[in-house]
């Protein structure tokens, strides 16, 4: 399914930490985000290159949208209130960079799942990510997410 969705709907991330603009492509195994990299942005160098972290986070945050979903909308992408989730990188398995993108370049990143375990409150993951700055392929690896979701305060009582 091609579209834009805010990527916000699917991460908790905000400025100046959301390293992911929209998705544009959603299916049940897969993803493609695009990302605008701003001169200001917290992993851009003196030089104008954006550093490798901040690549690996571009890469987990475009996978966390397809795992983390479930915790945001439901099945017919109906925004589930006050939801909110803490995710991290468990594991980086694999990861080759190619080449830095400066300020200016739009990354377009594209993932797969390879294995999901979810349950109502968790989820575990293995994601094969690519990233790309027009044709040219400048990642390429294999990540693992961990991702929970928080209860609000008071729920339990």
């Amino acid at each position: 399914m091609n579209l834009t969705i805010d990527i916000t709907k699917y991460l908790p991330h905000r400025a100046p930490f959301l390293m992911v603009d929209v998705i544009t492509h959603l299916e049940e195994r897969a993803v493609e985000t695009t990302f605008d990299i701003l001169p200001d942005n917290i992993f851009v160098n003196q030089d104008g290159f954006f550093a490798e972290a901040g690549l690996v986070e571009n890469a987990a945050q475009n996978c966390a949208a397809i795992v983390a979903k479930g915790f945001f909308v439901d099945e017919n992408l109906e925004d589930k209130p006050h939801a909110k989730v803490i995710g991290f990188i468990s594991a980086i398995k694999t990861l080759k960079v190619f080449g830095l993108p400066k300020a200016g370049d739009t990354l377009v990143t594209k993932s797969s799942l390879i294995s999901n375990f979810a349950t109502d409150d968790y989820c575990l993951c293995t994601m094969h990510c690519q990233t790309f700055v027009g044709q040219e392929q400048i990642l390429d690896g294999e990540i693992n997410l961990y991702i929970k979701q928080q209860v609000a305060a008071g729920a339990n009582s």
